[in-house]
């Protein structure tokens, strides 16, 4: 994974920053216009070729107004949580044990940023996974 990710930074260097999300072996191009989007498309393309990486053609889907990716909903208007992944917390069975804990923690902890005051919501479930914690969940 770690080669995969070292690639293809190498490969997108200078555009990664500008105008690509780059997750392993997963790119979301994005543009202001559709003729910056196009650009910025062919630009990945050469250097795709050049590097000889081949793209699945099955995998590929291209001018989207909205992608998910990584559990968020990317489009012009931002980013926001998927909407699945809220129905996940929601709907997650009440931890029985701090493994379970753990688990949920992980989960809200990566959608934090769109939680006002998460470390202060968190807090009371943080403590109980310490290992000095004699409290059942």
């Amino acid at each position: 994974m770690e080669v995969i990710r070292i690639l293809m930074e190498t490969v997108l260097r200078r555009l990664s920053s500008e105008a690509c999300l780059v997750y392993l072996d997963d790119i979301i191009i994005v543009g202001r216009t559709f003729e910056e989007h196009l650009n910025i498309l062919r630009k990945v393309f050469q250097r795709l070729q050049k590097a000889n990486i081949k793209l699945s053609p099955k995998k590929c889907m291209f001018f989207q107004k909205e992608v998910t990716y990584l559990g968020h909903v990317i489009s012009a208007e931002g980013v926001k949580t998927d909407p699945e992944k809220i129905k996940a917390v929601v709907d997650w069975l009440r931890p029985e044990t701090i493994h379970d804990l753990r688990s949920f923690l992980g989960l809200c902890i990566y959608y934090r940023r769109f939680v006002k005051n998460f470390s202060t919501t968190a807090r009371p479930l943080h403590k109980l996974t310490e290992a000095k914690s004699k409290v059942s969940c």
